[in-house]
């Protein structure tokens, strides 16, 4: 092996490393939120208990109590559920994470029994573009209106899957495609991985700039 390939075969090495390791601070980014959630939750429900304690014998003010807690669970209860484990997972831990960067959501998502593309290349998909339109989000000053916008359903027997999102400016073109505008050495993988999944299964990809804002659509045949 030459000293061109070596040298080469390194710079990919190094860059597929810095990529993963990005990827694993996000996974713990995730986990770590979810705990402070659940942490949330429970220290919620412990002020919940004590208060009904409190109301003991007093009917209408628990009822009233009971009735003001539901229509916080109500508006609390953000869940997806498609339809498929794997999916809710990766959709809701993501979206969790880009909720509590104070980025509006709004999502939708439905995953028939009959996929022919596999979870795990799927949730790369998704993981890839929310992680894309987070970071895009969160370069945009914080004054100004951040959202993400999820689709994820069946059109014309193909899974279908959409995402928008807010950004500053417009999204710049090199060599006639979208780059990444990550200041990390691993950027540009994970535009890449979503194309490489897409062509797997013979599918589409198409993406769409405009000032201000940027979308990309992915089908997979079914």
């Amino acid at each position: 092996m030459g000293l061109k390939q070596l040298l080469f075969g390194r710079m990919i090495e190094r860059r597929l490393a810095a990529y993963q390791n990005e990827l694993m601070e996000k996974h713990c980014e995730e986990v770590r939120h979810i705990y402070q959630t659940m942490r949330g939750w429970r220290h919620d429900f412990h002020n919940h208990i004590q208060a009904l304690l409190a109301l003991s014998g007093e009917e209408e003010k628990t009822r009233e109590y009971l009735l003001n807690l539901n229509d916080d669970l109500i508006r609390v209860d953000s869940i997806l559920k498609t339809g498929n484990v794997m999916v809710d997972a990766i959709l809701n831990s993501k979206l969790s994470l880009i909720r509590a960067r104070k980025i509006e959501v709004n999502a939708k998502a439905w995953v028939p029994d009959n996929l022919r593309i596999a979870e795990i290349d799927l949730c790369v998909v998704i993981g890839n573009l929310l992680d894309n339109a987070m970071e895009a989000c969160l370069r945009q000053p914080p004054e100004e209106h951040r959202f993400i916008r999820v689709f994820l359903g069946v059109l014309k027997n193909q899974l279908y899957l959409s995402v928008s999102n807010s950004m500053a400016g417009a999204a710049r073109k090199s060599g006639g495609k979208y780059a990444s505008t990550k200041g990390t050495e691993g950027h540009g993988y994970g535009l890449l991985r979503v194309d490489r999944i897409a062509e797997k299964y013979g599918g589409y990809v198409n993406r769409q700039s405009e000032e201000g804002a940027f979308a990309t659509e992915v089908l997979l045949p079914l």
